[in-house]
Parts: structure tokens; sequence; C-alpha cells
């Protein structure tokens, strides 16, 4: 199969099931709204090594807002509820909180499932929080510098898949680079998925194991331009750089439709190849099989 001049690998990506929460953070202006999003997101790419995977799901205008202002829904991604339990809150305290004029809701209030945020950070206000219930939820009022830090008292979690990938592969590095980013940016209109490298792209694609003991990953060497000759490679014979674009999604749809804007995008000219990561099938119940979700007949 092709799409134009860039050819679909008949493979799959492998995918697994992973909670998560959504935040919806408000702040006074997009300046403040950013910096809050800029700071709950960082360090939090994969959770080979984070606590999380994170990113921005949509932006939300004033009208769409729990308060009025300016927002935007973050989805929050770990192995298990009791891993949410301990890195959300630890991150909306250092990361929110601290940012100025923000306020953080619920955005999954529907969830039967649910852990606590504000009961935990309430904490911070050494007995001077208050507590507030408007309409069926709690939320609470934490005295900081500039006035409230205003905090839903519990988040809900649901079952989410993560792992959907797309694999890149350019005649030259400043080609796959520009696919790369194309297919990234293809996202930011679709709600429902997260793509949670910096920028939406990793260059460091990782393999399950390590010759050191101590490491459970290490690089895709099959992947390596600088390899060539030295493992088995899947590049492509004009292959000069490979990029992946990682989707974490609320569920199997939308990370399957996430895929096929990410194909559609980056494939063009000087793009040779697009591919996925798997395990053979073996680790992850979620395979996305690419040319299934192109459909049958080449472009």
């Amino acid at each position: 199969m092709k799409i134009g001049n860039t050819e679909i690998v008949d493979t799959f990506a492998e995918a697994f099931g992973m909670k998560y929460v959504r935040l919806i953070i408000t702040a006074n202006d997009e300046y403040w709204l950013n910096a809050a999003i800029s700071e709950l997101t960082g360090y939090s790419s994969s959770v080979i090594a984070c606590d999380a995977e994170t990113g921005l799901e949509k932006r939300l205008s004033e009208s769409d807002s729990p308060d009025g202002r300016c927002g935007a829904q973050i989805l929050i991604f770990g192995f298990s509820t009791d891993g949410l339990q301990k890195s959300v809150p630890n991150r909306v305290g250092q990361c929110v909180m601290t940012c100025p004029s923000t306020a953080v809701f619920d955005g999954l209030p529907n969830a039967e499932k649910r852990i606590g945020l504000g009961k935990q950070i309430r904490f911070f206000g050494d007995g001077y929080q208050k507590s507030k219930i408007i309409g069926d939820s709690r939320y609470w009022r934490i005295p900081v510098m500039d006035g409230e830090f205003l905090v839903q008292d519990t988040l809900g979690v649901e079952q989410g898949v993560a792992g959907g990938n797309v694999i890149l592969q350019g005649s030259s590095k400043s080609a796959a680079l520009d696919a790369a980013r194309r297919g990234a940016e293809s996202l930011y209109d679709l709600s429902g998925v997260i793509a949670p490298f910096p920028g939406g792209v990793a260059r460091s694609g990782s393999k399950v194991g390590s010759r050191y003991k101590a490491l459970p990953a290490s690089t895709s060497d099959s992947y390596c331009p600088t390899l060539r000759g030295r493992v088995e490679t899947k590049l492509h014979d004009s292959t000069e750089a490979a990029y992946e674009i990682v989707i974490d999604g609320i569920d199997e749809q939308h990370v399957g439709e996430a895929m096929k804007a990410v194909i559609h995008a980056a494939a063009g000219d000087e793009i040779v190849q697009i591919g996925a990561g798997n395990y053979g099938g073996e680790l992850g119940k979620f395979h996305f099989h690419l040319h299934e979700l192109l459909g049958s007949s080449s472009e």
C-alpha cells in the first residue's frame, strides 16, 4: 500500500490498557494557562521511567470552561489507579497550585472510580482551607499568596489505551523531522488523545530489555541508522532518519483515528516508509493494523 510515494508497511502497532484522568485547568489568561500546562506535562513522556504520561488534549474557550476563564483539558495516564493517586496530586500540587491564578476541575464527573485530589492537596492550607459544595461536587479553597487556589475534591478515573504508534522514515533528516511535526500537529484538532513525547515526537524509540540488567528498556537498535551492518535493521535502504509518534487515548477508536490522521499527515515526498512498532502481539491487548486503518486501496 502507498500514499503517494510513501510505502505503508503491512504491520501493526501494539498498545496497552492504562488508567487515565482528565483535568480541566483554568487561569486568568493564556500566559498563565500555558505556564501551568508546561509545568504539569513536563517529565512525562513514558511510564518506562516517568510517574505518568501526560499531554494537552484540547483547549477550552471561556464559554466552555467551568469558571468562564480560558482553560485546557489535560489527560494523565498511569498503569493503575493507585499509581495515579500518587502522581496526580503531586503534579497538581507542585505544578498547578504554584502557578498564579489557576484552578483545577474534574473532567470525568460521571466516572465511578475516583482518586483524591483536593482532599489531599488541601492540607497545604495548614488548617485554613475551606470546603465548598457546588451542585454534587465538593471543592477546596486553599489560601495562597494571590487569594485562593480552587481545586476539586476528587477526580474520575477511566480505562484508556496507551502506546498506539506510528514510525516514519525519511530519506533526509530534515524531511523526516518535517513529517514528524506534520503528524504531531494533525492531532491538535482531535479530542480524546495525546502524544506525550516532546513536541509529540520520540527520536529515541525503545525496545524491551537491555544487555544491562538494571534497564527495563533500551534503544530500538533496529531503527538506528548508525547501527546498519551491526544489527538486524528495519530501516528502508534510503532512510537517513526515523521518528516515532506515540499516542495515548481514551479508547481504542480514538487511538485508531489518531494514528490514521498521523499517517496521512506525515506521508509525502522523501518519506519513504511508514510503519509501527509491536512486540509480536504477545504483550499488548490492542492491535492497530495499518492497512486496516487506512482501507485496502492505495491512494
